[in-house]
């Protein structure tokens, strides 16, 4: 159950109106304890790494001889941990609350940010990398460290989820992120902190950003992306690649081959960008960036 006198009820109203809540110490220090071993046996893995790869995303001063892994992807599928943390009781009393009661785990990813140089997210908002048939979809934020001012805590701009779905583009091509001079509303962002064990819960449509981690301290999130179990990902099954593999992502209820069609704006995430593999090479290509960049390796 939520904490701090909080209901399921009074969540879902302050997520209705925001576009966002955290709920915090929804896990204990001890889940935390094994989410962080389980993030280390990925990292020990991912320092090999020379480039980016299907499950590790490197810092840009990576290097053999002083390893900076930044991102690990799909740990709901590439770890047990992971796997079963979603599928927390807890957890699902209040995904039901927020987005119905069929869900499904449409993908996740670990955010490290390292102390003095994880690299900044420039403002974005999820809804334009993965439109869907309705936008009964949002963002988990498992804090695995504590978040605050100082280490690149998630900051969010209260009530856009309601508002325009923004261009991602320049130069005619997708960049995942936006100008931040075309949204005003950035100037009212809130940062989202929180201990270690608590969880934010984000829309889609939300736009946010984090700054650079200046403190000495790491802070690592890990996301998983929710959504309903009518809701469609208009570009396909992607990584589900078929039926069955779709039907393998949902922690609550069962899949339906009736989407439910709803008038939400989209933007689909092409002409493709001339960098992918992630967020954080598509945005390298921004040039009205809000964020300072990392420092270089020395």
């Amino acid at each position: 159950m939520p904490k701090d006198n909080l209901t399921c009820d009074d969540l879902a109203q302050e997520y209705d109106a925001k576009g966002y809540i955290v709920v915090p110490d929804l896990f204990t220090m001890e889940e935390v304890e094994e989410m962080r071993a389980a993030l280390d046996e990925m990292i020990e893995e991912g320092k090999k790494a020379t480039e980016n790869t299907e499950i590790f995303d490197l810092e840009p001063s990576h290097t053999l001889d002083r390893p900076r892994v930044r991102r690990i992807k799909e740990p709901f599928i590439y770890h047990p941990v992971y796997n079963k943390m979603i599928r927390k009781p807890e957890m699902i009393e209040v995904l039901k609350a927020l987005v119905g009661p069929s869900f499904r785990v449409h993908q996740s990813k670990i955010n490290m940010k390292s102390a003095e140089y994880g690299s900044p997210v420039e403002w974005h908002q999820d809804w334009l990398f993965y439109p869907h048939t309705n936008d009964d979809v949002l963002a988990v934020g498992v804090m695995l460290d504590d978040m605050t001012p100082d280490n690149g805590a998630m900051m969010m701009v209260p009530g856009s989820h309601k508002g325009e779905v923004y261009s991602h583009e320049q130069d005619g091509r997708f960049v995942g992120a936006m100008d931040p001079d075309d949204c005003p509303g950035i100037k009212t962002a809130e940062l989202i902190t929180g201990t270690a064990g608590s969880c934010s819960f984000h829309h889609v449509r939300t736009v946010h950003g984090s700054d650079l981690n200046r403190s000495g301290t790491d802070r690592r999130l890990c996301l998983y992306h929710i959504a309903a179990g009518d809701a469609w990902d208009i570009r396909g099954f992607k990584k589900a690649k078929n039926w069955d593999g779709w039907s393998s992502t949902f922690i609550a209820g069962e899949a339906t081959n009736r989407p439910r069609m709803e008038n939400v704006p989209v933007c689909l995430p092409y002409p493709e960008p001339l960098k992918s593999g992630s967020i954080y090479e598509s945005q390298t290509l921004l040039r009205n960036t809000y964020f300072e960049k990392p420092p270089a390796a020395e």
